[in-house]
């Protein structure tokens, strides 16, 4: 993250702590449905289902995170239909 902000280069990560450090954008699995479904998933194996049994689920929760700062740091507009999108933008 430190050399894309360096060199100005627009970088986009998988997981919103990155944008909230100060990366540009990122595209992700929300990490607190992951682990809400991590926690239905233990549930369901302390209650005696066989975790070789269970179905493999993948991550139904996204979101998209802009960090304006970063942008005008950078040199980059954000167009609005862009921001419009965006699931939180970090001013």
């Amino acid at each position: 993250m430190t050399l894309a902000a360096r060199h100005a280069v627009p970088a986009m990560y998988w997981t919103r702590d990155f944008t909230e450090a100060g990366g540009l954008m990122s595209y992700g699995a929300d990490v607190t449905d992951q682990l809400r479904q991590a926690g239905i998933y233990t549930g369901r194996i302390l209650k005696g289902e066989k975790p070789g049994e269970l179905p493999v689920t993948r991550p139904t929760k996204f979101e998209f995170v802009i960090n304006l700062q970063t942008a005008q740091v950078i040199g980059l507009e954000i167009p609005p239909t862009l921001l419009a999108q965006a699931d939180e933008v970090i001013e």
